[in-house]
């Protein structure tokens, strides 16, 4: 496996993962997924860590898709096992305690979708270009795209996009929800700086008692997670981010976390 198939920065607890095959444009075979992987155990770790960034090098592509070389030759025993790294894996990175944000640079096809799809959100440049053309090649998405993408935008237009296999740009994106934000290339290299001025003034655990509030209640009934929620309110209280937030609007200053 190559060492920087994936390359990590971390700027105060804002950490970046870029895949980095801008000849394949980024796209996931095996070794990325293991490099995706080993980076997300030492994430999983980090008491710092304040969000995680998701971009590929280059302004071709975010991921392109999967490595079609490598799957076009698998038995469909190999395909589930393939299948089965992928959804292990997107599925630890869906499950971080913090912000998990797309920066969407270029194709975001296939499996780059469905990695996509498993970030809390995600933000496109202009050129960006989505879609889930797997049918074009005689398969479906492998890697969560049936049930994350109608999830995200609706069964409707999921269902439009996995059977036709069309592909849509950043601004269709945006209109059905796919992303959050359509900025120029040069706004989307600055923006890992902004969400760290962002998060670095929101106490730590507050936001991630936030995403845990939202992604748990959503698999609850409305009664059971808002129970979860004043639980999860509640227990920010016990803190000192709390006691520190607090003080400093009454104080009129800026908080410390």
């Amino acid at each position: 496996m190559s060492d920087n198939v994936i390359e990590k920065n971390d700027n105060d607890g804002i950490v970046t993962l870029t895949f980095n095959r801008p000849k394949a444009l980024n796209a996931l075979n095996s070794d990325v997924l293991k490099a995706l992987a080993a980076h997300l155990s030492e994430l999983e770790g980090q008491a710092n860590l304040r969000a995680v960034l998701l971009t590929g090098a280059g302004e071709k592509a975010f991921v392109a898709g999967a490595d079609i070389t490598e799957m076009r030759d698998k038995t469909p025993e190999q395909a589930r096992a393939f299948a089965a790294q992928a959804l292990s894996t997107i599925k630890r990175l869906e499950r971080l305690p913090v912000p998990v944000v797309a920066l969407v640079n270029g194709f975001c096809l296939g499996g780059g979708c469905e990695l996509a799809l498993a970030c809390d959100w995600a933000v496109a440049s202009d050129n960006a270009i989505f879609g889930q053309p797997e049918v074009l090649l005689g398969v479906i998405p492998g890697f969560g795209g049936t049930q994350r993408l109608p999830r995200r935008v609706g069964p409707a237009m999921a269902i439009d996009l996995v059977t036709t296999g069309r592909k849509i740009d950043a601004q269709e994106a945006l209109r059905i929800g796919l992303v959050n934000r359509v900025m120029s290339q040069a706004e989307l290299s600055s923006y890992a700086e902004e969400l760290t001025k962002q998060l670095g003034g929101n106490g730590r655990q507050a936001v991630r008692a936030a995403k845990q509030a939202v992604h748990d209640g959503l698999d609850q009934d409305l009664d059971s997670a808002l129970a979860l929620e004043t639980s999860l309110f509640a227990f920010c209280f016990a803190g000192e981010e709390q006691k520190e937030g607090m003080s400093a609007f009454v104080e009129k200053r800026k908080a410390n976390f």
